[in-house]
């Protein structure tokens, strides 16, 4: 009979972890979810000699065993409670070599645990390239533990690797941290008490009683008051864990001397020059803004023809069902309900895939390290630290993408507070309702014979949103009670060539999780808005239906006259079905803000997508395809030429435009938004939040706008 062996893959990010597990698996994996959460979960099957094989499973990457995110919540569970389904037998530390200090800080709480540790360290030819020479041996007599020096990507020493995990079960390792004399009795008393696995695990719920919800809040406080005798015991227990961390740092640092060599290399040589460039109070963050205006273009480049030719490859094949397909309501429902949603989720992946490109080029070379560091002090007055940057400044380009890169935030608040305002910067989905407003109010003319006014007014709408987002997280910040002054420190890696490998991974995997996951909620609310716009109250179409056949029987007509008489057609039916009736309903609301009934009709149908906004004005209006520039300035001439039946004023004046510009800057109309929201918070609560409170920001801020505009 098989005898399995379960391994956890353990590691600090970016230590090569998942590539080792990749190696040691094949295709012999799967990926889900950790149970009641979001983060994914990996395991696989090694297959060793003879009946013997280990199930593996690849934890999330993490620094520490008192966490700061969710991921490093999910990998500190898993190693501390001995009970957890995905407890491990043993564990492979995976360690960077060129990076051994840093990598062996969560090692050692590992092997405290008791926890039978074999220590892989990673990357050995970037070591050797770059002159760092470990003595594996002496490495392996201090800590007590067998070490096995390998490279995941060139494939070496992963037979030995193999080999060391077929040898008998490694023995527990002694503990590097000593527990003060004088806590060792209480701490064994509680251990056994709550069925703890040994004296650090009620080191570390004396420490963070939060870590063990499980244990009654009065044991704590008990074995707390025998601890602490005086004295404030939540300042005690601080810098207690600072302690802890200090003897450590001493101990590894003192450790490296004896078994690490390190040579200056032209790598490190030039890592220092450019960090004197990079890490500067003033080029640092030119040097940071250059290269997001870099990226951002690059992804607006180079995202536009492939959802150029995803968008027509949609179109052509809608056109080819609507051809081929019987005339039927189910034809209708899958070309343009389920179909066309399809669309609108798959249009959003080359963004999101090269979104993730370049933020896993970053942290690969070591330069995200740079970008964190130089951004904390400027962020945090905004309840941020330097990790927000990232999916705050990706929010120009998508929001769904930028929400997701906000996993790797380690403060829970933080990253929900980023989350939540991620949705206020401008998105690229809301250029062409800015495009189609400023062009029919700003004049096409030059400032200063070199800046054309239209582009001043489209950055200040760009401006606008990220001013909003830093206000908006400053009150959040305020309302949850959250101090972003904890001490911030890193350890910087020295610049490498990106391993495209694991690049082109994240690319796959982040765009499948999207498609896959958030693309189900998006699905069901595109089916949910064709049946609204498709359907109206008892037989409403039908008599539409037959006063436009009666009109277009008139064999007078010419082409164009019959075209216009379609286009009419379809406004009309757009205005009574169910849409339409919600957006005669919504005009008392959005009265006061300039809006009338069809507007109101777009701000539904937008919900789908915020660009949704113009096509709808272009079915309403009767002009066409309001997607090409064409349509877009007869769209432009129809609103100017529009008057109100009651008062024969313009419907659409500057008041109304600029409200209605600042009303698409602040509203979530983006179900795609709300779909990645309620995935990466696992919260309706939240997400429904984010909905309310962007709804009232902009319609208060569009009532604001337009009544002083009208004054």
């Amino acid at each position: 009979m098989a005898t399995t062996l379960k391994i956890a893959l353990a590691g600090n990010p970016n230590s090569g972890k998942t590539s080792l597990f990749n190696v040691l698996t094949g295709l012999n994996q799967k990926v889900g979810n950790f149970p009641g959460v979001t983060v994914d979960r990996k395991f696989g099957t090694l297959r060793l000699r003879g009946d013997l094989r280990a199930t593996l499973v690849d934890l999330p990457g993490t620094y520490s065993l008192y966490p700061a995110s969710l991921d490093e919540e999910i990998a500190s569970e898993i190693l501390r409670d001995a009970q957890h389904p995905d407890h491990p037998d043993q564990v492979i530390y995976v360690a960077d070599a060129t990076n051994l200090r840093r990598s062996l800080q969560l090692c050692t709480q590992i092997m405290d645990l008791g926890i039978p540790v074999l220590l892989a360290i990673n990357m050995a030819d970037l070591a050797d390239k770059a002159k760092f020479k470990i003595d594996v041996r002496g490495l392996e007599a201090h800590l007590g533990i067998p070490v096995v020096s390998l490279s995941a990507l060139k494939k070496t020493g992963i037979e030995t690797l193999k080999n060391r995990i077929q040898e008998n079960r490694p023995p527990a390792p002694q503990p590097v941290f000593r527990i003060p004399e004088s806590f060792v009795a209480p701490l064994a008393e509680f251990a056994r008490k709550n069925d703890l696995r040994g004296n650090y695990t009620a080191w570390q719920a004396l420490l963070k009683p939060e870590l063990y919800p499980g244990i009654a809040g009065d044991q704590v406080q008990e074995l707390r008051e025998k601890i602490f005798p005086q004295g404030d015991p939540a300042k005690t227990a601080d810098s207690l864990l600072a302690n802890e961390i200090t003897v450590r740092f001493d101990y590894l640092s003192e450790l490296m001397a004896e078994v690490e060599a390190r040579a200056e290399t032209p790598g490190a040589r030039f890592s220092a020059r450019l960090d004197n460039v990079l890490l500067h109070g003033a080029w640092g963050y030119l040097g940071f803004v250059l290269l997001l205006l870099l990226i951002f273009q690059a992804v607006f480049a180079w995202a536009k023809y492939p959802m150029d030719w995803i968008d027509a490859g949609f179109a052509e094949g809608g056109t080819w069902m609507e051809a081929h397909l019987p005339q039927h309501f189910l034809s209708d429902l899958f070309i343009n309900g389920i179909w066309a949603g399809l669309g609108g989720i798959i249009i959003f992946v080359p963004q999101i895939a090269l979104l993730f490109m370049f933020i896993a080029i970053l942290e690969d070379s070591g330069y995200m390290s740079r970008v964190v560091f130089l951004m904390d002090r400027l962020m945090r007055p905004f309840g941020f630290s330097g990790k927000s940057i990232i999916p705050l400044i990706g929010g120009m380009a998508c929001a769904v993408p930028s929400i997701m890169m906000a996993r790797t935030i380690p403060n829970r608040t933080e990253r929900l507070i980023t989350i939540l305002v991620t949705p206020l910067m401008s998105c690229s989905a809301r250029i062409p309702v800015y495009t189609l407003l400023i062009g029919m109010f700003v004049p096409d003319q030059m400032v200063l014979g070199f800046l054309n006014l239209q582009g001043l007014v489209m950055l200040g709408m760009y401006f606008l949103g990220f001013a909003a987002a830093l206000a908006v997280a400053w009150v959040l910040k305020k309302m949850l009670k959250y101090g972003s002054d904890a001490i911030f420190f890193t350890e910087m890696p020295i610049f490498r060539m990106p391993r495209w490998k694991n690049v082109a991974l994240t690319m796959f995997n982040k765009s499948k999780t999207f498609v896959l996951e958030t693309g189900k909620i998006i699905l069901v609310i595109s089916i949910a808005l064709w049946f609204l716009a498709n359907y109206a109250p008892g037989d409403s179409f039908q008599k539409i239906d037959d006063k436009y056949t009666l009109l277009k029987s008139d064999p007078n007509l010419s082409e164009e006259e019959l075209a216009e008489l379609d286009l009419r057609h379809d406004s009309e039916k757009l205005k009574t079905s169910y849409a339409g009736r919600m957006g005669s309903l919504l005009e008392p609301v959005i009265r006061p803000l300039g809006f009338d009934w069809k507007i109101g009709i777009s701000l539904v149908t937008s919900f789908a997508a915020r660009e949704v906004f113009v096509g709808t004005m272009a079915t309403i209006y009767s002009v066409g395809d309001g997607d090409d520039a064409k349509g877009i300035r007869s769209l432009r001439q129809r609103m100017l030429a529009e008057k109100d039946p009651e008062t024969g004023q313009p419907v659409y004046t500057l008041a109304v435009a600029l409200s209605l510009l600042v009303f698409y800057a602040f509203a979530m109309q983006c179900m795609s938004t709300l779909a990645v929201a309620k995935r990466e918070t696992g919260s309706w609560k939240w997400t429904g939040f984010m909905l309310v409170y962007m709804t009232g920001l902009a319609y208060l801020a569009s009532l604001a706008v337009f009544q002083l505009m009208s004054v």
